[in-house]
């Protein structure tokens, strides 16, 4: 009971310490003379400012992806960088900074390729680690952006989009920090439509679990609901309609790594993939 009612405290605070777009000319809290600028050259190692606003640049480190293989986009020749979002996390009880870079598009790849990094500022700062998490055009931090597993650790949440006329693809990556490295726990796949007869969405909520050890559960949620607009279309009338799909994350020893409860997200991803 005692560790529920810490995670809820700890979750309490986490929304109060939420991802921010700093100038990355601007100081990093206790480093007047090390700013975001800095942490950024760490990544791509010629960066410079711009004319437009932006941040120029060749291409960034050798990196892993996240999801593992060589399915992730490739970076772009030519960084073309508007700023960086940034969060303080806890991770193996230690304060660190994850901060994530859109770096954009290669001409020959469908997917951005998007820089997720790991910096250790109790000294000078230091890069951790960094990993391609961009699976799509545009990447972000997914609200809440983390999620207390434990007193000194975070999860984190990343996900990444592309929309066109009526039709919404989304991407999400739960990724868990271990020995001060990314490590993907499971990605998500989501897919929203806007047509003339109806808005069919799918929302996802997340939850932990107090109790385990040494991390929580985590529960994810989908919520795929379906609203109809009440017009006259091409498309057939759709009956409103809600259902929640939830997986189950738990931390296995032997494995050591979360395991899921179900298959029930690659079962909705093949369902999604009938409706493209």
């Amino acid at each position: 009971m005692f560790a529920c009612l810490l995670l809820q405290c700890l979750c309490a605070a986490a929304l109060a310490q939420a991802v921010s777009f700093p100038e990355l000319t601007s100081a990093i809290p206790g480093h007047q003379d090390v700013t975001y600028f800095d942490l950024a050259k760490m990544i791509v190692p010629d960066l410079k400012p711009g004319d437009d606003g932006f941040y120029t640049g060749g291409a960034p480190i050798e990196m892993r992806d996240i999801l593992g293989g060589n399915d992730g986009g490739s970076p772009p020749e030519t960084v073309n960088l508007p700023n960086a979002a940034v969060l303080a996390i806890k991770a193996g009880g230690k304060d660190r900074l994850a901060m994530l870079l859109d770096l954009g598009q290669s001409q020959d790849s469908a997917e951005g390729f998007a820089v997720l990094a790991l910096y250790d500022l109790t000294g000078k700062p230091k890069l951790l680690d960094s990993v391609n998490v961009g699976t799509d055009q545009s990447t972000y931090f997914r609200d809440p952006g983390k999620l207390p597993i434990s007193v000194g650790d975070d999860a984190l949440i990343t996900m990444s989009t592309h929309f066109n006329s009526n039709q919404g693809y989304v991407g999400t990556i739960l990724i868990l920090v271990r020995n001060d490295r990314f490590e993907a726990i499971d990605q998500i796949n989501t897919f929203d439509e806007n047509v003339c007869a109806y808005k069919r969405t799918q929302d996802l909520s997340f939850q932990t679990h107090g109790g385990d050890r040494p991390y929580a559960a985590i529960e994810v949620t989908v919520t795929d609901a379906t609203k109809p607009s009440g017009e006259s279309c091409e498309e057939p009338a759709a009956k409103a309609a809600s259902h929640d799909i939830s997986v189950t994350y738990r931390w296995d020893d032997a494995k050591s790594r979360y395991v899921r409860n179900s298959d029930a997200f690659e079962k909705l991803s093949a369902e999604n993939e009938k409706r493209f």
